[in-house]
């Protein structure tokens, strides 16, 4: 007998190597290779005149309107670009107890009452654990079907025999075939099911949501591997320690990128917040130094966020420097330009920057707040409760202009503030809207910005 080749796979980041390694060199992961079977891949002569698919003109085909299957669930069918496209593949990820599988329960119940059939499969839990979770969410329908299962071959019959129009996988990680020898959640079968799973919905014009455990860095576990497989990319960003979730979409093929939906965790399941800008600024307190509201755009959403700042004398030889829900690098940054073209000495003092209620602001709009909210704290000098801020800050101090000051603008008027401070290169452009009762102060500078705010 021929002797069994084997090789070893970083479950992390998917690198081979021929013998074990304690540390992978590649992604730094400790004890993450695992043995697998080296399968030798069979080969066979190629007809050249045997053409299967004959390219044609691009201007030649013809499509069909793209019917998107309404969720009814509005902040599920927002993040998705207007709701769910047949065939398509959807992976959800989150940290463990976040409420993936209370949302996909919720979203099945909600297109099971329209009549379609949809299947729900899990490998973690028992029939009778989803049914007690359906019952609790109210989402009994005699056209939702669950199963228990982990195998992939009987969960593909499963589908060709009811023709589910929507079918959850709760999760990826569990589900294994025969024909690979290796562990469940291995970075081998993770490819061969996902990839039979996401041929089989396009075949039969389906779709299917990925449940995806994440690692300890907060990526899905196989993460390129994954997210190159499949359509649609959610994430679940907040913790436990809110009460509200936000899905943000990472990756959509039908739709926008980082569009995020906002979510209220409640005994009868997830509840859509219709207004996150009032639900973040809730508990704002009134008068406090440090404190900023900026005005950024999440995909297609305009939302106000409180940016908070605290600077007070270091204890250590070096200053501490930390941010949540702001790039810290970006911090930094910033801090330098303000110690050099505002003259505020910052080298002696501790930086801590928060942008209240969990969400994470990425977009240069949040530039001028962060600036803005570490000068408020560092002369202890409030900023107007009803002023605005967005603008993106550059390297020599200059206030540069940011997209969609329309919808920030109308945003913020909604929720009663009177007055906003910007770039004043967005007055060039067409899409500067006249808001009633709002006055709009337009500035150049961040030497400007702080005369506006603190004269």
């Amino acid at each position: 007998m021929s002797k069994v080749k084997t090789q070893f796979r970083c479950q992390a980041c998917g690198s081979i190597s021929p013998k074990w390694m304690g540390k992978c060199p590649d992604c730094n992961e400790w004890n993450k290779f695992v043995e697998e079977v080296v399968t030798k891949p069979s080969f066979r002569l190629i007809n050249k005149n045997i053409i299967t698919t004959r390219p044609v003109p691009i201007s030649d085909i013809t499509t069909t309107v793209d019917t998107r299957l309404k969720v009814g669930i509005e902040e599920v069918d927002r993040i998705l670009g207007g709701g769910i496209v047949s065939g398509s593949a959807i992976l959800l990820g989150g940290p463990p107890g976040i409420g993936k599988s209370t949302l996909l329960l919720q979203v099945l119940g909600a297109i099971a009452d329209k009549g379609i059939t949809t299947l729900y499969i899990s490998g973690e839990e028992s029939v009778e654990q989803i049914h007690n979770r359906a019952k609790r969410l109210n989402t009994i329908s005699p056209n939702l079907f669950i199963a228990s299962e982990t195998g992939l071959e009987p969960i593909m019959a499963m589908m060709d025999e009811f023709r589910p129009g929507v079918t959850i996988i709760d999760s990826i990680q569990t589900v294994v075939t025969n024909f690979i020898e290796s562990t469940p959640g291995s970075v081998s079968q993770l490819r061969e099911c996902a990839t039979k799973l996401v041929n089989i919905v396009k075949k039969n014009n389906s779709s299917v949501f990925l449940v995806g455990h994440i690692t300890k860095h907060g990526s899905i576990a196989g993460p390129m591997l994954l997210e190159h497989l499949v359509d649609v990319v959610l994430y679940f960003e907040s913790d436990h320690s809110h009460s509200y979730r936000i899905l943000r979409t990472n990756k959509n093929r039908y739709g926008t990128t980082n569009e995020i939906g906002v979510f209220q965790m409640k005994g009868s399941g997830m509840e859509e917040v219709k207004n996150p800008s009032a639900l973040f600024l809730s508990e704002r307190t009134k008068g406090s130094s440090g404190s900023v509201v900026i005005a950024s755009i999440e995909g297609t959403r305009p939302i106000l966020v409180e940016l908070q700042a605290l600077v007070s004398p270091t204890s250590f030889g070096v200053p501490r420097r930390t941010a949540i829900g702001v790039d810290i690098s970006r911090a930094n940054l910033l801090t330098a330009v303000l110690e050099k073209k505002m003259g505020v000495q910052l080298a002696q003092q501790d930086i801590y920057l928060n942008v209240a209620g969990g969400v994470r602001i990425l977009e240069p709009a949040i530039d001028l707040g962060i600036i803005a909210a570490i000068n408020s704290s560092f002369w202890d000098r409030p900023v107007p409760q009803d002023t605005i801020i967005f603008g993106e800050v550059g390297l020599t101090g200059e206030v540069r202009a940011v997209i969609h000051p329309d919808l920030r603008l109308k945003e913020a008027k909604k929720l009663g503030f009177k007055r906003a401070v910007m770039a004043k290169s967005n007055g060039t452009f067409n899409d500067m809207p006249e808001v009633d009762g709002m006055e709009i102060i337009m500035v150049k500078t961040i030497q400007e910005t702080m005369a506006v705010l603190f004269s």
